[in-house]
């Protein structure tokens, strides 16, 4: 399936918010995502950005944002504990900040992944 592409700038945001969480960046959906204790947290896809959130947090921001919506890459395919944050949020860094704390807290929460052997 083919993704339309991000932009560079919503690309680099993530990355300039990211950066003082020392999470792992990696790449998943042709874009930008972040990990933490083996779990993807937050992304970039096509024209949005996207985090993992525990039930409260996924209540709080549907209820708080009208343009929140559920995580769905592939339509018909959503992912259950990921939220599409609306774009007012990437201009309030401090807001921006306490829901991506709000996220490496629950993916810290969990029972850490253990790293999967490399394929040959």
């Amino acid at each position: 399936m083919a993704w339309k592409k991000p932009s560079q700038e919503l690309i680099a945001r993530l990355i300039a918010r990211m950066e003082p969480h020392g999470a792992q960046k990696k790449t998943m959906f042709g874009s930008t995502t972040y990990f933490a204790n083996g779990y993807m947290l937050i992304g970039v896809h096509e024209d949005h950005i996207f985090l993992r959130l525990p039930e409260a947090g996924r209540q709080e921001l549907l209820s708080r944002f009208k343009d929140a919506t559920q995580f769905e890459p592939m339509k018909g395919r959503p992912m259950r504990e990921y939220m599409v944050i609306p774009p007012v949020l990437y201009e309030d860094r401090e807001a921006f900040d306490q829901w991506i704390k709000q996220s490496i807290d629950y993916a810290m929460s969990l029972p850490a992944k253990a790293q999967k052997a490399r394929k040959k």
